[in-house]
Formats: C-alpha cells, structure tokens, sequence
C-alpha cells in the first residue's frame, strides 16, 4: 500500500457532536498518531514511497543516486537541466517545477543554495512544493539554512497536514559519493525514525531535537569545521615557511593529536592545488552569516568565527567564491606573500 495511502485510509477522529467539524490541529494530531503507527505496519521502501529530489548539485546528484540504486521511484526538479541529466539517464523523472514534483510524491528531499531558495522551492505560494504535496507528506530539506526558517516550514507543512524535516549533512562531496554523510535531523522523532530507511542509504541519521535544531548542529559543525581548516591551513604554511617538506609533514601528524577529518579530506588537496569544490566558498560564507546572525541573537562571542568568516569572505572577494573551502590557502598565501609548494621547502 503506498505510503499516502496507507495514512489516509486510518479512520480520522470524530467529534463527540457530529454538528462540530474537525479542527486543523485534530486532523494533524491524528496524522501524527497515524504515521507512527504506520511505522511499525509498514516501513518505508521502494514499494510504498515515491521520493522526490529538488537540487542535483555537487552533493545532491550523488545523494539521490544511491535511493535510486536502491530501488526508489524518484522525480527530479533542478533549474539547470544539465546538472541533472545523469540522474534523468538513470531513469529519473523530471517534473517541470517544486509543485508538480512534490504532486508525484510522499517524500520530497531539498539541497539548495542559500534559505532564499528553500523558501522559494519548498513555500512559494503558486510553485512550491508544499503547495502540491498531499496530506500525510514528507518535506526533508537537507539544505544548511536559517533555523527560524526550519520552524517555519515545519509550521505551514502542519497546517496543511503534512511534515517537515530539518536534516542538513556534513562529510562533503566524498561523503555523498560514498554515503557517508552525517546527518542532523530536526523535527518529529517518530518521522525521523519512519524516514530512516531513506537516510540510511546517504549516512547515519542523528536525531537533535524539534524543528530547527538539526540546522543549530550543522551551524555548530560549521564553527569546527571553519576553525579546523584554518588551523590546518596556518600549520601547512608554517611548516613550509620552517623548511620542512609539507606531505611528509602531514602524514606524520596524521595518527597524532594533530589528526582531522579536514586533514584527511583536504590535505592532500590542498598540496596537489585541487581546489575543486566538494562544498562551495559561496556556500560556506553564507553558513558563517547565518552563525554570526545567531550569534548575535544569542549575545554570544566567537571570535574564531568571525575571523574564519572574514577570511572565506576575502575568496569571494577575490571571485574565488565557486572554489571549495580547501582554497582557504590563497587567502594565507597572499596575506604572506607566498605559495605553498608541493613537496619542496622554500630557498633559504
């Protein structure tokens, strides 16, 4: 039984006065309760659920693949067709606009831009997937956006008799590739829970809290990370400034305290001069924003972030904003007159 059809077929509550109609909370009261005990008659699979996928960038091309090699029916919406003709090769649908996807399915999953293009793709009033999503549905935006905007969305996908997920990733374009992502989930636990056979297929789901609260855990993975890149970045540069040879030097630090997931990710990388985008410069700017925004709501100092930001900020300047956070280094680099060299020291 598809998976809508499943929740809409349970018997709907009913007034003590048939005269009283059902009130919208009444109705998504009993969604809830129905999902839940959905869950346990029937789990999500490729027979029961069709999914939907706005965005096939860098990491959502990679992530809607792997549910459609694991069997699910999948609608596509991207802006640039291009970007999602492998997906449509793999024998995707494509549907012309949020709506018309979200009409063909019970799960929609959004990784986009920036918050302005999860309001556009998921609450616009005439395009919108929320707009063409039936009762019972499932909004999962896995996009790093505004916390306040998660609730928001949580709380228009309710009034509607639908469901929304915070659940935005971290592992980068390797991680998408290789389904290794972490995952942080905000919202209802017990749709999280029925969602997992679905994220289980791009990385491990970690369940934060209510709606927003998978994207305060990614802004705070954001902070880590900004600091941990620079921290990596500076020690690079020292060590060649020092004369030392820079990928020995790595490896050696690798198994010690020194060792990082960035140092993994990036070192290498960031030697060779590969400076491809496994997460965009632009992207990462507009992450730190929306940190330094929550910051100041909180009353909170992170002088860490801040100059991270600053940093990254000085990429865009330069119009390196479509590098990926790796190219950290150009910023260092000019502010030292220097390039980091492979595998040579700098002449004495």
């Amino acid at each position: 039984m598809p998976f809508l059809k499943l929740l809409l077929s349970l018997p709907l509550p009913h007034s003590p006065s048939t005269t009283i109609p059902l009130t919208a909370i009444s109705i998504v009261a009993h969604l809830r309760r129905s999902m839940a005990t959905a869950a346990v008659a029937e789990p999500v699979s490729p027979s029961n659920t069709r999914v939907g996928w706005i965005g096939t960038g860098v990491m959502g091309r990679s992530m809607c693949a792997h549910l459609m090699k694991a069997g699910y029916t999948v609608t596509i919406f991207n802006r640039t067709i291009s970007k999602a003709q492998p997906l449509l090769d793999m024998g995707a649908h494509h549907a012309s606009s949020p709506l018309a996807l979200a009409s063909q399915s019970d799960v929609v999953f959004s990784i986009v831009g920036f918050p302005s293009d999860v309001r556009s793709v998921l609450l616009d009033p005439s395009s919108g997937a929320l707009s063409g999503l039936r009762p019972g549905g499932v909004l999962v935006d896995m996009t790093t956006s505004d916390p306040s905007l998660a609730a928001e969305i949580a709380s228009s996908a309710a009034s509607r008799g639908c469901f929304s997920v915070d659940a935005p990733v971290s592992g980068g374009d390797r991680g998408a590739k290789n389904a290794t992502l972490a995952i942080f989930a905000g919202g209802d636990e017990s749709v999280v829970r029925r969602l997992n056979p679905l994220f289980s297929h791009l990385g491990k789901v970690n369940y934060m809290g209510g709606p927003g609260k998978g994207q305060y855990a990614k802004l705070a993975n954001q902070i880590i990370i900004a600091s941990t890149m620079l921290g990596l970045i500076e020690g690079m540069m020292y060590a060649y400034k020092s004369g030392l040879d820079v990928a020995l030097f790595l490896n050696a630090i690798s198994t010690g305290a020194a060792g990082s997931k960035s140092l993994d990710l990036y070192g290498s990388r960031i030697l060779k001069r590969d400076f491809e985008a496994g997460f965009f410069v632009n992207h990462f700017v507009k992450d730190l924003g929306i940190c330094l925004i929550e910051c100041q709501k909180m009353g909170l100092s992170l002088p860490g972030l801040a100059l991270a930001q600053q940093l990254y900020l000085s990429l865009k300047a330069h119009g390196e904003g479509n590098l990926g956070t790796q190219a950290l280094i150009l910023t260092l680099e000019r502010l030292n007159n220097v390039t980091l060299q492979p595998s040579s020291a700098p002449s004495s």
